[in-house]
């Protein structure tokens, strides 16, 4: 059995991932200002010189710090193998990037032993800088103010609820839990979409309380798990489960939000599930 990482070690590693992340941040922000190509990816999606270069970056901080530890990036692919995994997203909202809107991040976590205990997340434009390790807390860094200590929101009931959702396209064909999203909608206090890391960094520090994806890849939400976890959060996917290198979905939200809205988006009568969470509504 692997022994668990203590917090001297999470500290140092949770101070490279910082650095790092900054580092990579202000190599983005100059080609944000300057304009950069795009390519497409065989995937669809958007790659420009800013995600090649920022990943390397990272890749060569990680791999000075602690050479023995494997790296898993947007990028470059897996280098490596062992206990310890850092899940690298060098600029996760490249479409944003390349738009001219400051709805980008820089998102780096380490994983150890398949469990998540560490997560840097690094919105240079943004202004914003949001951080956590196991058993540490959450903080949070702005423009104009230092580093402090945030946690999650009370609230307990949908009525009372703020609600964000992502990436929701798969949803669609999920009729059971489509209309259960759609009854969800017409109970919760106000609905957005602030997508990509700012729902959850306004999850973690409060400011939300239930975020719904069903479209995502793990280097996406990883450090942002660590993050709202250490803030009081809970963080799986859709069905309840905990998050793995193969998670594409997020639900997020206050302890008691999570336990009834899991239930409301069971793969059954939407009715029958609210019927039996009745109680903490």
């Amino acid at each position: 059995m692997a022994i668990a990482p203590d917090a001297a070690f999470l500290d140092q590693a949770l101070a490279v991932a910082l650095e790092a992340a900054r580092d990579a941040g202000r190599r983005i922000m100059n080609h944000f200002r300057q304009g950069v190509a795009v390519e497409i990816k065989p995937d669809a999606t958007p790659v420009t010189i800013a995600d090649r270069e920022a990943e390397d970056i990272i890749r060569n901080a990680l791999k000075h710090a602690f050479p023995d530890h494997a790296i898993l990036g947007e990028e470059r692919g897996r280098e490596g193998e062992g206990e310890f995994l850092w899940l690298v997203d060098p600029l996760d909202g490249t479409k944003s990037f390349v738009r001219g809107t400051p709805f980008f991040s820089t998102q780096i976590a380490l994983m150890h032993a398949g469990e998540l205990v560490l997560g840097v997340s690094h919105a240079a434009a943004y202004g914003e800088t949001m951080w956590a390790r196991r058993g540490g807390g959450a903080f949070l860094e702005e423009a104009s103010r230092s580093g402090r200590r945030v946690e999650i929101a009370s609230t307990r009931a949908v009525r009372d609820a703020a609600l964000s959702l992502g990436n929701i396209k798969s949803l669609t064909q999920d009729a059971a839990r489509w209309n259960a999203l759609g009854d969800l909608l017409g109970e919760v206090n106000r609905v957005r979409g602030y997508g990509d890391f700012c729902h959850y960094h306004l999850l973690a520090r409060g400011a939300l309380d239930l975020v719904i994806e069903s479209d995502v890849n793990i280097l996406d939400i990883a450090a942002l798990a660590v993050i709202v976890r250490e803030a009081g959060g809970v963080f799986t996917d859709l069905d309840g489960d905990e998050l793995a290198l193969g998670t594409r979905s997020v639900l997020a939200a206050t302890p008691a939000l999570h336990a009834t809205v899991r239930a409301r988006l069971q793969r059954r009568n939407p009715a029958d599930a609210r019927s039996a969470v009745a109680g903490n509504t």
